[in-house]
C-alpha cells in the first residue's frame, strides 16, 4: 500500500519545483521541434502566432528596461528559440496553407486571415511590397546594426578583459575590496565577454530567418498556385488570390515578431551601462535642454510656412516642441531654487562635517611597496607583469616555512621616487630600497666568477652581493662566467621575501596570533581552550612567538609550543624563559634546520676563560664589559668568516645558561649568526668545533 502511494506522489513530486523549471528548457525544444513534423489544426495556430507576439514585445519591454546587459544575459537564448518557434509556425502553416488553403482566406487560421486581410487592406500586391520592406528593414537596417555592434562589443570586451582582472587584482592586494567580491567582480568580467561574443553570433539568427522568411513566403506563392491549379482545380486567378493573401499574413504574422525582436537586440547591444534604463536615458537626455528644443521648434517652423509644404503638420510639431522647451525653462528656476534651498539646509551641518573625526584616520599598510613609474610594467597584469603572482607565491611559501599568514603587500605608484626605484615599507616606515630595469637582468657575483661584463656596475640589495646589470644577449655569456643570472622581478620579489623573514617578527600581530589559535582550535579545541587565556595571556603567547621568529625559529609546530606553555605556564610567567623552554623542545627541528640531515656538527665554539667570565658577568648582573664586548665581537666576526671561508654555518654554540645573553648581544651586530645551547642539540648528534671565540680576553 506504501509502495502504491509513493508511486501515485512521483508525477507530483517530478513536475513540482525546481524540477520542473530544469524540463522547461528540453520541453519547449522538444514542442517547437514537433510542429515541424505534426500537423497542427488552425485554432492551434492562432494560438501560438499570438503567443509568438507576445512574447517579442516581452522580450523587446524587458530590454528596454534592463540597467546592464548582464541583466538579460539569457538574450541570446531567447533569440535563438525564438527564431527556431517563428521556423517552426512558418512549417506548420505553410503545411496548412498548402493543404486546406483552397476553403478560404482562413483556412490557416483567424490570425493570418487577418494580417493578410485587414493589414494589407486585402491587395496582395501591397501585402508583398510591405512584407519586402519589413524584411529589408531587418535584415539590412536593425540586425546588420546591432551584429556589428556585437561584433566591435564583443572585441574591445575581450581586448579589455586584462586590464579589468589586474584592477581587480590591484583592488585585492590594496586591501580595498575581499576575496568574495573579487570573485564575483571576476566572474562578472568573464560573463560580459561571453554575452557579447554570443551575442555576435545570435545576431546571425535573426538575418537567417529573414532570408527563411523571404524564401518561405514564395514557396508558399508558388507551391499554392500549383496546389490549387493542379490538385483543386481552381482557376489561376482565385488561386494566385487566395494563396498570395495567405502567403502574406503567414509571412507577415511572423516577420513583425522577427523585427520587434530584432530591436530588443539592438537595444540591448546599443545601450550604454548606467543606473538608468533606455526610456529614462532618452527622456532626460534629448529632451533635457530647451535651447535644442527652441531651435528645433524655429528651423521646423520655417519650414511650415514655405508654400506648398503639409504647413498644419509642421506648426503643430514646432508648437509641441516650443512648449516642452518653455516648460523647461520655467522648470528650470523652479529646480535651481530647491537646489539652493538644499544648500541652504546644509549649510549648518558645514562645520559638523569639517570637524575632524575618527575616519578621518588612515592607517599605515603593515607591509607596502612603492614603484617608479618604469617599473609598472612589472606590476601591470595586462603587460605581462609578474610581480602580482610572485608576491602570492612569497606569501604562500613564507606561510609553509615559518607557520603564518604575512599580510597582504600592498603596492601603489609613486612619481615622487626615482623611475627604477622601489622602496619596501613596514608599518609605514622604510626598511628596504632598490632599484630595477624590466629589460635588463641582474647578474650576481657569488664570489667565484671567472670573467668581467659590460653594464652598470651595482649590489643585490637582498644580499649586498656585487652584481652587474646587464643586457639580455648578455645572459649565456654571464652564466658561463658563473654568475648568478636573475630578471627584475626576481630581484625585486627576492628582496621583499628577504625583508619579511627578517622582519617576521614585527609582522606577527595578536591579529595573525588569535587566527593562529582558531586553526588549532579546528583540530585541538581542548588545547586552545584551556590554555588561554585560563593559563596564558595572549599577549603573552604574542611575545614568546615574536621571540623565536626573532631568532629565525619557525612556529609551524604549534602543538609542541602550545603543550609547553599549557606545562609550564602555572609556574613561569616570563615570556623570555617560556621561550626558552619552547626552543629546548624544538631543539631537534632548530638544529635540522641550520644543519639538515645526520651529519657533524662543525660550529663555533667558546674559550674556556671567556665561559668563565661570561657566567660570571651573568651572575653578578654587571653585564659585559665595553673592553670584552669589543673583542667578543672582533673575534665573533673572524669566526663567522672562517666558517664561510670553509663553507659552513655560522653558528656559536655555548653552554644554556649564556644562550639567551650573547644571542641578545651578538644579533644586532652579526644578525647572520645563529647561538645555540647544548641542550637544544639532540643527542644523536656529534658536534666538532671548527672555531673558537675567546682565545685571549
Amino acid at each position: 500500500m506504501n509502495a502504491m502511494t509513493n508511486l501515485m506522489r512521483l508525477p507530483t513530486q517530478f513536475f513540482s519545483g525546481s524540477q520542473f523549471k530544469g524540463l522547461a528548457g528540453p520541453i519547449l525544444i522538444i514542442m517547437i521541434l514537433s510542429m515541424m513534423v505534426l500537423p497542427l489544426p488552425a485554432f492551434l495556430l492562432d494560438l501560438l502566432f499570438t503567443f509568438n507576439i507576445a512574447l517579442s514585445v516581452m522580450v523587446l519591454l524587458v530590454s528596454m528596461y534592463t540597467m546592464k546587459a548582464l541583466d538579460f544575459a539569457a538574450f541570446p537564448a531567447v533569440l535563438l528559440f525564438s527564431t527556431l518557434l517563428r521556423l517552426s509556425l512558418n512549417v506548420a502553416s505553410t503545411r496548412v496553407v498548402l493543404m486546406h488553403g483552397h476553403t478560404g482566406p482562413d483556412a490557416a487560421g483567424k490570425v493570418i486571415e487577418a494580417f493578410g486581410h485587414f493589414l494589407v487592406g486585402g491587395n496582395f500586391a501591397v501585402g508583398v511590397m510591405v512584407f519586402i520592406i519589413l524584411v529589408l528593414i531587418n535584415f539590412m537596417v536593425i540586425t546588420k546594426g546591432a551584429g556589428r555592434i556585437a561584433e566591435v562589443g564583443a572585441r574591445f570586451m575581450l581586448d579589455a578583459m586584462p586590464g579589468k582582472q589586474m584592477a581587480i587584482d590591484a583592488d585585492l592586494n590594496a586591501g580595498l575590496i575581499g576575496e568574495d567580491i573579487a570573485r564575483k567582480r571576476r566572474t562578472e568580467v568573464a560573463q560580459e565577454a561571453d554575452f557579447y561574443g554570443s551575442m555576435d553570433g545570435a545576431s546571425k539568427f535573426v538575418r537567417g530567418d529573414a532570408v527563411a522568411g523571404l524564401l518561405i513566403m514564395v514557396i508558399n506563392i508558388i507551391g499554392g498556385l500549383v496546389v490549387g491549379v493542379v490538385q483543386h482545380g481552381l482557376d489561376f486567378s482565385t488561386a494566385g488570390k487566395t494563396y498570395t493573401l495567405l502567403a502574406i499574413g503567414d509571412g507577415l504574422v511572423a516577420q513583425i515578431p522577427a523585427l520587434v525582436i530584432s530591436t530588443a537586440a539592438g537595444v540591448i547591444v546599443s545601450r550604454v551601462t548606467t543606473d538608468e534604463d533606455v526610456g529614462s536615458q532618452l527622456t532626460g537626455q534629448l529632451f533635457s535642454n530647451p535651447q535644442v528644443l527652441f531651435l528645433t521648434a524655429g528651423i521646423i517652423g520655417l519650414m511650415g510656412l514655405i508654400p506648398g509644404m503639409p504647413n498644419l503638420a509642421f506648426l503643430l510639431i514646432a508648437g509641441g516642441l516650443a512648449w516642452l522647451g518653455h516648460g523647461l525653462l520655467k522648470r528650470k528656476p523652479k529646480q535651481a531654487a530647491e537646489k539652493a534651498a538644499a544648500a541652504q539646509a546644509a549649510l549648518p551641518a558645514a562645520p559638523e562635517a569639517a570637524e575632524a573625526s575618527w575616519d578621518d584616520i588612515a592607517l599605515v599598510d603593515p607591509l607596502g611597496m612603492e614603484v617608479g613609474y618604469r617599473l609598472i610594467p612589472l606590476v601591470d597584469q595586462s603587460q605581462q607583469g609578474e610581480l602580482l603572482g610572485r608576491i602570492k607565491s612569497i606569501r604562500k611559501k613564507i606561510a609553509q616555512e615559518i607557520g603564518f599568514l604575512v599580510p597582504v603587500v600592498h603596492i601603489r605608484d609613486n612619481l615622487e621616487i626615482k623611475p627604477n626605484t622601489y622602496v619596501i615599507s613596514l608599518k609605514g616606515v622604510e626598511i628596504g630600497r632598490g632599484e630595477a630595469f624590466p629589460n635588463q637582468w641582474m647578474a650576481i657575483n657569488p664570489g667565484q666568477v671567472t670573467g668581467s661584463l659590460p653594464g652598470t656596475p651595482t649590489q643585490d640589495p637582498a644580499f649586498g652581493l656585487p652584481a652587474v646589470w646587464i643586457d639580455g644577449n648578455l645572459r649565456q655569456q654571464a652564466q658561463i662566467h658563473g654568475y648568478t643570472v636573475v630578471d627584475a622581478c626576481t630581484v625585486m620579489a627576492t628582496h621583499l621575501n628577504h625583508l619579511i623573514q627578517t622582519h617576521a617578527a614585527e609582522l606577527l600581530g595578536r591579529q595573525e596570533v588569535q587566527q593562529l589559535l582558531d586553526q588549532i582550535a579546528k583540530t585541538a579545541p581542548k588545547l586552545t581552550e584551556d590554555l588561554v587565556p585560563k593559563l596564558i595571556s595572549l599577549s603573552t603567547l604574542h611575545k614568546v612567538l615574536q621571540n623565536l621568529l626573532e631568532e629565525e625559529v619557525p612556529i609551524r609546530d604549534m602543538r609542541t609550543i602550545l603543550d609547553v606553555l599549557a606545562e609550564h605556564a602555572p609556574t613561569v610567567k616570563d615570556a623570555t624563559e617560556l621561550t626558552t623552554l619552547v626552543r629546548l623542545a624544538l631543539g631537534r627541528a632548530i638544529t635540522q634546520q641550520l644543519f639538515p640531515g645526520d651529519a657533524e656538527l662543525q660550529v663555533i665554539g667558546l674559550d674556556g676563560s671567556l665561559d668563565s667570565v661570561l657566567q660570571q658577568a651573568m651572575t653578578s648582573s654587571s653585564g659585559i664589559e665595553p673592553g670584552l664586548a669589543d673583542n667578543l665581537l672582533r673575534q665573533a666576526q673572524a669566526a663567522i668568516v672562517r666558517q664561510e671561508q670553509m663553507g659552513l654555518a655560522p653558528v656559536l654554540v655555548v653552554q644554556h645558561a649564556l644562550r639567551v645573553l650573547l644571542s641578545r648581544f651578538l644579533r644586532r651586530s652579526l644578525p647572520q649568526l645563529k647561538v645555540l645551547s647544548h641542550a637544544e642539540i639532540p643527542d644523536s648528534r656529534n658536534i666538532k668545533i671548527t672555531a673558537t671565540i675567546g682565545g685571549r680576553v
